[in-house]
Order: C-alpha cells, then structure tokens, then sequence
C-alpha cells in the first residue's frame, strides 16, 4: 500500500511541477512584453501631441496664406519656406551656420554651469553672500538679455568672446538662481544625517545637497539653457563679423537685409528646431531619469 501511495503521488507532483513551470513561463512572457508595451505606449505619448500641433499650426498657417489676408512678401506660405529652406541645405548654408551657433552656445552654456553651480551654492548656503547677491541675481534673471550686447560689443568689439559674455550674463543668473531653489527644498533633516554620517564641508555639498537638490538643479539649468540660446541667437543678430563665423543669427539678419521673408521664416525654424532637439534629447531624459529615481515618474 505504501508503495502504491508513492507511485500515485510522484505523478502528481511531476504535474504540479510542470504547472509551475508553465506558469514561470507566462509570467515571463507577461513580464517581458510590459516593459515593451509601456515603452511603446511612452512613445507615441510623447510624440502623437507635438506632431498633432505641429499639423494644426502648419493648418491654420496655410488658411491665412490661402486666404490672402497679405501679400506673399510679407506672410509666405509652409511651402514657400520650405522651399527656402531647401535650398540654403542645397547652397551649403544650414550646417555650417547651426554648427557654429551650437558651438557657441554649448561653449557659453558650458561656462554659465562652471560659474553659475558655485554661485548658485554660495548665495544659498550663506545668509549673508545671499543678502547682498540674491536680490542682484533676481535684478540680472529679469534684465533682458539684448541689453549686454552693445556694452559687450564695445569693450571686446566682434569677437567670440563678446558672445560668450552675453550668453554667461544671460544664463548664469537663472544657474544660480534654480541650485538657490533646489537648496530651499532640502529638509534641514538631510544635513543633520549627513553630519551624523561624517559628511561634512565639500563632501556635505557633494553627497546631501547636490542630489537632494538636483530636481531644481535641473530646472535651473533647463531655464540657462533657454536664456544662453536666446543671449547667443540675440548677440548673432545684431553683430555680423566674419570673425564670428556663419551662424544663425547671420542667416536670419541676412534674410531681414534682402527681404525675403521666406528665408527668415526657415532660419526661425532652424533655430527653433535646435532649441527643441536640445530640450527633447537632453534635458527630458535627464528630468524623467531624476523624477524616476525618486519614485515620481
């Protein structure tokens, strides 16, 4: 009987063993395909919106060109500048100009970090460096930033470094400003722990408040980045000097020269595509990365 009970029961346990297995098995399969499908389902989120506005704006563009509510020379139409556009690629004119401007601005935008992040971390963490600096910082932030280009102009004259100088005047401040919003926003309580665990000077900064601080860090550098584009794009515009190169700003104040309003159209779309591939590519990821760290996305 004893033996017979041990046959009946090894059939059964290679049959619960085997259920197990399949079930291991569609688990698997569940989990695999999840990842897969939120990517997908993340994706086409993000991109159906833009180009769906895209199409609206491209629509209603089109409707007033069709209408001819003004001449051709004043509002060309989505083909007109396409068409513009296609031939400054042909003529060799849009890389070498987005080349430049992107040099330029990564170099200046490079720079603004460097000096912006200590800046930031200074006004932030001692009473007094932020009683006197902070409100000059908030001054600077709402300056526009056209305003340096004369005096930037005077003192270096037509050279790269007037443009580096406008675009740190235009971003450090909003550096500085975003790390002095993030240090806000770290609990006393960190600090504390940080001591308690021997973290201390340099090292406090670098383990507890950079990383505790780093959401706003972020927007802060986000919102330099806009200002150094704009500082930059400014400063092209309203100085032209072989020594500055083929730029952006140098397509569009051309087109604003010889009145075709086509070509400024398209190196607005240039420009505007820089800024978006920039945002999108660089700043996105990096905020979606720290927002999932902390369990917020």
């Amino acid at each position: 009987m004893a033996a017979d009970t041990t046959e009946t029961a090894a059939p059964g346990r290679e049959t619960g063993d085997s259920l197990a297995h399949i079930e291991a098995g569609l688990d698997a399969l569940e989990t695999s395909a999840e990842p897969e499908t939120g990517r997908l389902r993340s994706v086409a989120a993000s991109a159906i919106p833009p180009l769906v506005a895209v199409v609206l704006i491209l629509a209603v563009w089109q409707a007033l060109y069709a209408a001819k509510f003004w001449p051709d020379w004043k509002l060309p139409g989505p083909s007109q500048v396409f068409s513009s556009l296609k031939d400054a690629y042909s003529n060799g004119d849009v890389w070498p100009a987005v080349r430049h401007s992107i040099s330029h601005g990564a170099v200046g935008f490079g720079a603004s970090v460097a000096i912006g992040t200590p800046l930031g971390l200074l006004v932030g963490r001692i009473k007094a460096v932020r009683a006197g600096i902070g409100p000059i910082l908030s001054g600077l932030q709402s300056l526009p930033s056209v305003a340096w280009v004369p005096p930037a102009l005077m003192f270096f004259g037509p050279t790269p470094a007037m443009l580096y100088t406008v675009v740190l005047l235009g971003a450090v401040p909003s550096i500085a400003v975003g790390v002095v919003s993030g240090l806000d926003q770290v609990p006393p309580l960190y600090l504390r722990v940080g001591r308690n665990l021997g973290a201390r000077g340099l090292a406090s900064v670098r383990h507890v408040l950079l990383p505790a601080a780093l959401p706003g860090y972020l927007a802060g550098l986000r919102q330099g980045w806009a200002f150094a584009w704009r500082s930059l794009l400014a400063a092209e515009i309203i100085v032209q000097s072989a020594s500055l190169g083929h730029s952006l700003g140098f397509l569009l104040k051309n087109a604003q020269d010889t009145n075709d309003m086509a070509g400024a159209f398209a190196a607005i779309v240039l420009i505007l595509a820089v800024g978006v591939a920039v945002n999108q590519l660089l700043f996105v990821p990096l905020e979606r990365r720290v927002l999932r760290a902390r369990g917020l996305a």
